[in-house]
């Protein structure tokens, strides 16, 4: 169907065409619910990156084991638990953020979802033991599985056509920022204070949520049929002719209603669609197999093992990733997702493979001068390609290559497969680090 919603549409314009777009088109409604969605991905950067920077001064605070070579346990293994328990939140989250959307709709779930972000926030900034960290975190976790599936279906869903793809590029760019201002911020700001600086995002959020507007496609979903073309309005503007966009909206949504049963999740696994799966769960899950939540959890024990000044590697990581980020935005317009995509694996295969050498050569003692360079370069050379592309072109990809009837249990799919991938690589990295930090990456 020509209205058909991808989860993560590709980009047809450059982030500076977005704005230039957003600030001509719209109306305020779609500019304040536009913002709500760039905070939610800018909050979402921020968890993934507080525990990076903030490793040694919670295991110093609190008395927190990192890992045991011994006994492979949680009790054995506090820190790796708080890295690692995050990601469980995330297939929890990844369960249920479908159901959860269709049934209380968009608006509220973002509700949910930042109130979860708050209260996640200060149970970590008021820990005083290891549950009230881990609860907090395990918050965090499910919203971020929540929000990750509702950001970019509710922009698609509430944007105009030409604005759809290249708003949700930038989703991933916001994350990348949110990344990157905290790692700057954990070297100057203590871990407490920090996570209450993490909740401002979530915290600015919810007053504004007052006065957005429903997904149109929502109201036409729960039979709302008559205020879809009201809700089209505010986003389009009083005088636009929006008769055309709400009969598209509800005749897709009578399609749908009449798929009936085969749009249940076991239609995934027919043989005509094992390519399209193969190739969506094998691209999302490759950058955490190949150690992004390693490098993002414990960013703090690679720089101090090899002998790099922690606050000038992370606003080093930060600023690197940042623009990799803004470059990748760019330049998937130009040179196609394929090209974008090998270049952007390679620069993470030749940083985890500089970084394997860096302690080969510190364990040895051999240029110990040059090592800590080494290692720097090494880790920024590895998130700065992720951002270029790993980081947002498998998500695109995997919302391309499925047809209508399954992209929602193809999403479900490919989000549980990226959490436990992601879970798997967070709490064996600790111990594998402890093992043989060379051979770990």
């Amino acid at each position: 169907m020509a209205e058909e919603v991808s989860l993560l549409a590709s980009p047809s314009e450059s982030s500076t065409s977005l704005l230039s777009e957003i600030s001509n088109a719209s109306t305020r409604a779609f500019v304040l619910a536009f913002t709500v969605g760039s905070c939610g991905a800018f909050a979402f950067g921020c968890i993934i990156g507080y525990s990076a920077p903030t490793q040694s001064s919670i295991m110093k605070d609190l008395n927190l084991s990192i890992a045991d070579a011994i006994l492979f346990c949680p009790f054995c293994s506090q820190y790796s638990l708080f890295g690692s328990i995050l990601t469980v939140g995330l297939i929890l989250g990844a369960l249920i953020c479908g159901k959860l959307t269709d049934f209380v709709g968009r608006v509220y779930t973002i509700w949910i979802t930042n109130i979860l972000f708050v209260i996640g926030w200060f149970a970590i900034a008021f820990a005083k033991a290891v549950w009230l960290l881990d609860l907090g975190r395990l918050l965090q976790g499910i919203s971020i599985g929540i929000s990750a599936y509702l950001g970019p279906v509710y922009i698609t869903e509430i944007a105009p056509r030409k604005l759809r793809g290249v708003a949700c590029s930038m989703s991933q760019l916001f994350t990348g920022v949110g990344t990157s201002v905290v790692y700057v911020l954990g070297t100057v700001v203590a871990w407490r204070k920090l996570a209450i600086l993490g909740s401002i995002p979530s915290l600015m959020i919810l007053p504004l949520l007052f006065f957005i507007p429903e997904s149109p496609r929502w109201l036409a979903k729960v039979g709302r049929d008559k205020e879809v073309e009201q809700i089209l309005l505010r986003l389009r503007g009083a005088n636009s002719d929006v008769s055309d966009e709400a009969g598209e909206i509800l005749a897709y949504t009578e399609h749908v209603k009449q798929q009936g049963d085969n749009r249940g999740f076991l239609k995934l696994f027919q043989r005509k669609y094992a390519f399209s799966l193969t190739i969506g769960v094998v691209l999302i899950a490759l950058p955490q197999l190949g150690g992004l939540s390693g490098y993002s959890f414990y960013t703090d024990s690679i720089f101090i093992s090899t002998g790099v000044s922690s606050d000038v590697g992370f606003i080093s990581t930060s600023i690197v990733q940042m623009l990799a980020g803004i470059l990748g935005t760019v330049l998937v317009d130009v040179s196609g997702r394929r090209s974008l995509l090998l270049v952007s694996q390679a620069g993470m295969f030749l940083g985890c493979l500089a970084t394997a050498i860096s302690f080969f050569l510190k364990e040895n003692h051999c240029w110990e001068t040059g090592t800590p360079i080494l290692a720097l370069i090494s880790v920024t050379l590895y998130f700065g390609s992720y951002g270029l592309g790993m980081g947002s072109i498998p998500s695109i990809i995997a919302s391309e290559i499925y047809p209508v009837d399954v992209k929602g249990a193809a999403g479900t799919m490919c989000g549980l497969v990226s959490s436990i991938s992601s879970w798997l690589v967070a709490y064996s990295f600790s111990f594998l680090f402890q093992w043989s930090t060379t051979g770990n990456l």
